[in-house]
């Protein structure tokens, strides 16, 4: 897999992948388990429509970029995204899981302040993984529908994000997002799609 999802277990990966695949079928209604091993969720990329905003999925086609004759090159409109489960973290390192890895989603609650500092361990320790020193970086806030707007700000300052910025290699973009309002979704498939 070219795109992993990680996270602390509870941080809401599961569910944003599935509103990811396919966004009506999470709603305030919605709830899954916590992840036990890996889930694979193949998510297609959503057409924009000149008219609104609002994304339809595209039929299914190739995954990877396709130079036309004329150089032109067209999105992959789909990719596969394995996530881990939080609970396997001790094994996250010793397993093959971070080979020929190009991207990586890492999901924290930002709504649960107390599970915060040991999401950013577990981040941390990614950071430093050898294996992963040239992998593009989507930094994920869920679950900002039961978020107020200063828990932000303060999941961003414990997870020293100024700071530890300047001091990686790896690119790191923060989207906040939120699987039941939708809020994100749209920056996340920006995200995937990029080479």
């Amino acid at each position: 897999m070219s795109c992993i999802c990680l996270g602390p277990k509870r941080a809401g990966k599961t569910h944003l992948l599935k509103a990811l695949q396919e966004p009506d079928s999470i709603d305030e209604t919605s709830y899954s388990m916590p992840t036990i091993g890996t889930g694979i969720f193949r998510i297609y990329f959503p057409e924009k429509s000149a008219n609104a905003d609002r994304h339809k999925p595209p039929p299914p086609p190739t995954t990877d970029a396709v130079t036309t004759p004329h150089g032109v090159k067209h999105l992959p409109k789909f990719i596969q995204v394995l996530e881990i489960g939080g609970s396997m973290a001790p094994l996250w390192r010793q397993s093959q899981y971070f080979e020929d890895v190009k991207k990586l989603i890492y999901v924290v609650d930002a709504s649960n302040l107390c599970q915060i500092s040991a999401a950013g361990v577990l981040f941390y320790s990614i950071l430093t993984e050898p294996r992963l020193q040239k992998v593009k970086i989507l930094l994920v806030l869920t679950k900002m529908d039961y978020s107020y707007r200063q828990m932000r700000n303060e999941a961003l300052l414990m997870l020293q994000m100024s700071k530890l910025q300047k001091q990686i290699r790896q690119q790191v973009t923060i989207v906040e997002a939120s699987a039941v309002t939708k809020v994100g979704l749209n920056a996340i498939y920006d995200w995937l799609q990029r080479p």
